[in-house]
């Protein structure tokens, strides 16, 4: 395992990370002990950072991760979110009085008097002009409640303009083989501010795995299945954004430079690494067998320049279209 500096927290952070969103819900049916089998499998093959979210299983990928704490000796960093039990989520929710109280929640639902990383679940965009915020954040702070805190964005603007508040050492973002338009401006302001990035969707819902087919079926309960178009929550979360079958015809094209000895998701976990601002990806995992294939990506050599540039030649004809310029 490879690892890489978060911001300025002084921590350096398994490149392939383990992101909880799909053992909570909205992915299809889970099992606990599966879960948990594949969250101590992580930990075997070096991961040290879990990226969670207080509205995951309302809590249970959460307290998946506090037992997971219990049982093993490790060191453990688990980032979490708050802000999306808002109801209605809207901008003026977010108050250090909502935000307190919804952390309070994850330290008992972790287990911990501390949280490691606070991040602000995917706010709206007005939330990034209330300094106010950011301010009371700087309290908790002082209060020992979090150690850090950063933000998950869903725009790149969103990523810039929190980049202007000096204690937010951290950025997720969707960034992935099907959303490139982050690297382009976003990274090199990060990395002058010394923020991290979390690159958060990178196997696009699964769709980058290559496994997927035109007779997929999903589970009702699945976000694949009901938030195609935005019907639930941002339509980016959900094949990042991309036209399902835009999305398929894109990855026959991208099967035929995947070097030999890789998988289609290694290979996408790999290019995902092959940008030195991206602190690591955060896929998820509901078995083993899935985290070994996603860890193995951090190990394997890097891809060349002819790859990389036909990576973004598929990009800009097959899916730039449908995304670039919305998030």
């Amino acid at each position: 395992m490879k690892y890489r500096e978060l911001g300025r927290t002084g921590w350096s952070v398994s490149t392939i990370s383990f992101g909880t969103w799909a053992i909570g819900n909205a992915w299809g049916e889970v099992d606990d002990k599966e879960s948990l089998a594949a969250l101590n499998r992580a930990v075997d093959l070096g991961v040290n950072f879990f990226d969670t979210a207080d509205v995951y299983g309302d809590g249970r990928s959460e307290r998946l991760l506090a037992q997971l704490k219990r049982d093993r000796k490790e060191e453990i960093i688990i980032a979490t979110k708050a802000g999306r039990r808002l109801d209605p989520h809207v901008a003026g929710g977010y108050t250090g009085k909502n935000i307190t109280e919804f952390i309070e929640r994850s330290l008992q639902n972790l287990e911990t008097d501390t949280l490691d990383l606070l991040q602000l679940h995917c706010p709206p965009t007005e939330v990034y002009y209330y300094p106010e915020l950011f301010s009371a954040l700087d309290d908790l702070i002082e209060q020992g409640k979090i150690r850090n805190y950063g933000v998950s964005v869903q725009k790149v603007e969103e990523g810039i303009k929190a980049l202007e508040y000096p204690n937010v050492q951290s950025v997720q973002i969707i960034f992935n083989i099907f959303r490139q338009r982050p690297a382009e401006i976003f990274f090199d302001m990060a990395k002058k501010h010394k923020v991290g990035i979390l690159a958060r969707v990178p196997l696009a819902s699964g769709m980058l795995s290559g496994k997927m087919t035109a007779q997929t079926q999903f589970s009702q309960n699945d976000h694949r299945a009901y938030n195609r178009h935005g019907e639930a929550f941002d339509r980016g979360e959900t094949f990042s954004g991309v036209d399902y079958r835009t999305g398929l015809q894109a990855i026959e094209e991208l099967r035929a430079l995947v070097p030999e000895g890789m998988t289609m998701a290694q290979f996408a976990l790999r290019w995902i690494l092959m940008f030195d601002a991206v602190t690591c990806a955060i896929p998820g995992a509901k078995r083993p067998s899935q985290v070994e294939e996603n860890i193995f990506a951090g190990d394997l050599p890097p891809l060349s320049d002819e790859i990389m540039h036909a990576v973004r030649k598929l990009y800009e004809a097959r899916i730039r279209p449908d995304v670039h310029h919305y998030w």
